[in-house]
């Protein structure tokens, strides 16, 4: 049995809640797996998962031509995952020299930054997703401290020498899924992240067909190992876990590389144990919506200038409206949505800054409000300050969305008029 390419149960009345219950969260990433394949192969353990919840395809690469356009590499579908941001914020563009913008918090510092006291891990079968990516200890990240650690084995050249078709990589993944069990069966951090590698070396090496088949369906398995160790936790502890299985991009035709904006290296899938609303279930999720998902079924409080910064919008629970667009005309902007709540109230704001980025705050004007209903509000830049530059979002009960846009100053346009006699 195979899965199809949207398969969900969707929530119709809120969140689902087991009353009482302690909410964990934990998401396993397989390197570099298109949606085609997930869709194609027998994959129990994924299939198992989504039976609970959903499997839906979804998107990275943010938007093609567009400020926000994001190369669909590893690190950087990473980063989309742990910000809840396109490259233009997080500022990861590829596998090296990675320089990340962490005034856009990953998920493990607003987990970090709650109230109460919320414990985390990382297995990962690269060092660099904790030390670079989520910024352990640096300053930047208030000294970010993971409590759970199953990592750099890629450095151990004794216990991992290099083997033909890189495969020693492969044996790391059976090594950090089985840690990863057994840290989650009998430790339970509230929030932890998998990564799993030889996936993307194996399409690389290998390309489409049978070899790159066999080694998704042996990822299959060490996803499995994590899953077992999930419902273990919640068949004996008081415990509702939210699962989440992904990719972190997809792959040219051939199965050879990725980075470009083909339509196979930007769909990417996720499948959740959870009841999701038309976000995913509509087959419009993107790697971005991941972190806001996650922060609301964890209810984590997420300080409001780093909330509206994210470009996802959560798969779980309610939401009012998705889809944000804008198209500027003249000395206007014209903002518009899908409207998933007609009822809902949608508060308009904008700022001519970009402080945030810097570590600073932008100072918001609130341009007006209407229906969802409407799915558009057209704002007037001359009741703003004058700016090349400027930040939009809408606001309603169940979330926010954000656009930017950058105007083209005077003095480059070079148009005149002129009548045919």
């Amino acid at each position: 049995m195979c899965l199809i390419a949207s398969s969900c149960r969707k929530a119709t009345n809120g969140p689902d809640s087991a009353e009482g219950k302690i909410r964990k969260a934990v998401y396993v990433v397989i390197d570099g797996v298109p949606a085609d394949m997930t869709e194609r192969l027998d994959l129990p353990n994924i299939r198992e998962i989504a039976s609970r919840g959903c499997y839906a395809r979804s998107y990275v690469g943010g938007t093609v031509g567009r400020y926000d356009q994001t190369p669909t590499i590893s690190a950087v579908g990473y980063m989309d995952i742990l910000t809840g941001t396109w490259v233009n914020k997080h500022n990861v563009p590829g596998n090296s020299n990675l320089t990340p913008n962490y005034n856009y918090w990953t998920l493990f510092e607003i987990a970090k930054k709650q109230k109460r006291e919320v414990k985390t891990g990382i297995f990962s079968s690269w060092e660099d997703n904790r030390t670079v990516l989520l910024g352990e200890g640096k300053t930047e990240t208030d000294s970010l401290l993971i409590d759970f650690v199953a990592d750099g084995f890629e450095n151990d050249k004794n216990a991992f020498p290099p083997k033909e078709h890189d495969m020693h990589i492969f044996d790391i993944d059976e090594l950090v899924s089985k840690k990863a069990a057994e840290c989650i069966r009998n430790e339970a951090p509230d929030l932890s992240w998998v990564y799993l590698w030889y996936t993307d070396d194996a399409g690389h090496i290998f390309g489409n067909g049978n070899t790159f088949d066999e080694f998704v369906k042996l990822a299959d398995k060490q996803i499995g190992r994590v899953w077992e160790a999930v419902k273990y936790r919640e068949a004996h502890f008081n415990e509702e876990w939210m699962f989440i299985a992904t990719t972190d991009h997809g792959r040219t035709y051939d199965g050879y590389h990725h980075g470009g904006q083909s339509a196979r290296e930007r769909t990417t899938w996720i499948a959740v144990n959870k009841d999701v609303n038309e976000r995913l279930s509509g087959g419009g999720g993107a790697a971005t919506d991941i972190n806001p998902s996650v922060c609301r079924f964890m209810d984590f409080e997420v300080p409001r200038d780093v909330r509206w910064e994210q470009d996802g919008v959560s798969f779980y629970g309610d939401v009012d409206i998705m889809d944000m667009d804008l198209c500027p005309y003249d000395s206007t902007v014209v903002l518009s949505w899908k409207s998933v709540n007609p009822k809902a109230e949608v508060n308009v704001w904008a700022t001519p800054t970009n402080k945030f980025r810097q570590g600073g705050h932008d100072e918001w004007t609130k341009m007006g409000s209407v229906a969802s209903a409407a799915e558009t509000f057209t704002i007037d830049l001359t009741a703003l300050p004058a700016s090349d530059f400027y930040k939009f979002v809408l606001e309603t009960p169940n979330g926010s969305l954000n656009r930017w846009y950058e105007s083209i100053p005077k003095k480059y346009i070079h148009f005149k008029m002129t009548t045919n006699q």
